[in-house]
């Protein structure tokens, strides 16, 4: 499956539980959309992964990558330490400049 760059990086800044080098796959405005909650800019957005990487240890396994109206969508297999793991959730990027601006985490 071949990934653009600034989703292989997000991807292994997870498996390093790496908050900072996560947060850098984000353009400095960027927003997170995740369980009905919005992250906005680099440093809200760091220690919401820092927090659910602390409270959960995340892992992330790609199952599948599309594009549909200039979206990137991750369908990723999310197992931690919560309640209902794993779940499969999709993961809708928008890259401007090889970055991140948006992400949304759905079901």
């Amino acid at each position: 499956m071949k990934l653009p760059i600034i989703l292989q990086e997000f991807l292994k800044a997870q498996k390093l539980f790496d908050s900072i080098a996560f947060a850098n796959c984000f353009s400095e405005h960027a927003s997170v959309f995740d369980e009905g909650k919005i992250y906005t800019g680099k440093e809200e957005i760091k220690q919401w992964n820092e927090k659910s990487n602390n409270e959960y240890q995340t892992l992330f396994e790609v199952m599948d990558f599309s594009v549909k109206d200039n979206m990137k969508i991750l369908k990723i297999n999310i197992s931690g330490s919560f309640e209902g793991s794993p779940v499969v959730l999709n993961f809708h990027f928008r890259i401007e400049n090889g970055l991140i601006t948006a992400l949304a985490i759905t079901e």
